[in-house]
């Protein structure tokens, strides 16, 4: 069995509870385990780069300090803002000395040291680099043959660091969605912004931006669009009501790309979150024939 530490932040125990939920039983159906790393704090998100970056990056770093002394090497971070300010973090402090060193003495102050040996993972790379498409093709159970699907990544995955996938065009997830049989709706758009945190303080700026990314993959017929980010996917599902009331009619199920795997695999929809999602799924996959959630 594959064994991995988990760094969950705080958008999995939250808002994107669906996330965790689902991630879980996926990683345990291809043999592979996730620990979640002992009294982890929040990484200080992308927002708090803005008001006190140092700070910020020893708050991402108390978290990789802690992975290390647990003895791993490998620390998978599903949120795209988590796994974004880890590998920030660890980033600068390997090309900043003096950051590092003022670092190193706020993690002294509480008993930690990092000696930067913790490799920061994003699920969809470990999925598909370690597990790779062939094993993860031989559990599926039920093919999603029909389901059409625009996968989108978000701004923060695979910007500053393609460390896994291409900056541009990212295909893991095209390749994890074809994997269980469903086809995949070309959709430029994958890595446009969703809007942020725009959609609470700036809405008409926040919600417009959220709504072109519905409008597009609708236009080029997705039933759905498939994410990795826990706020692209609040964005995305919780304000199309707005989008309504300022534009027109929004119903698209937005789902994070463990639930489709999960569904593939023939793990109960009611053990991978889909009672969270505002939009329910249910009439795109009914349309389909494949799963009533």
């Amino acid at each position: 069995m594959k064994k991995y530490l988990y760094y969950p932040g705080c958008s999995l125990k939250g808002t994107g509870k669906a996330y965790e939920e689902s991630l879980i039983p996926v990683f345990k159906t291809l043999d592979a385990e996730l620990h979640e790393i002992d009294d982890w704090n929040c990484c200080g998100a992308t927002a708090y780069m803005s008001v006190d970056e140092l700070k910020a990056f020893a708050l991402a770093a108390r978290n990789l300090a802690i992975a290390e002394k647990e003895g791993g090497s490998d620390l998978v971070a599903p949120c795209a803002a988590c796994y974004l300010v880890l590998s920030k973090a660890q980033q600068y402090m390997r090309e900043y000395p003096s950051e590092r060193h003022e670092v190193s003495e706020a993690l002294k102050g509480v008993g930690l040291t990092y000696s930067d040996t913790i490799k920061v993972r994003h699920p969809l790379d470990v999925l598909i680099n370690d597990i790779g498409l062939k094993e993860i093709s031989s559990k599926v159970k039920k093919s999603l043959k029909g389901l059409k699907i625009a996968p989108y990544y978000g701004c923060q995955i695979v910007r500053p660091y393609a460390t896994f996938d291409d900056q541009y065009n990212p295909t893991t997830m095209d390749d994890l969605i074809k994997a269980c049989g469903a086809e995949v709706v070309y959709y430029p758009l994958k890595t446009r912004c969703c809007g942020g945190s725009l959609t609470g303080t700036i809405p008409e700026v926040g919600v417009r931006l959220a709504y072109i990314l519905l409008r597009e993959a609708r236009k080029r017929g997705a039933d759905m669009l498939v994410t990795a980010c826990p706020l692209c996917q609040f964005n995305l599902d919780g304000y199309q009501d707005q989008m309504k009331r300022r534009y027109e009619e929004m119903s698209m199920p937005i789902l994070y790309f463990t639930q489709i795997l999960g569904l593939a695999f023939g793990i109960p929809a009611k053990e991978l979150g889909f009672r969270r999602s505002i939009i329910s799924a249910n009439s795109a996959l009914d349309m389909r024939g494949i799963v009533h959630v």
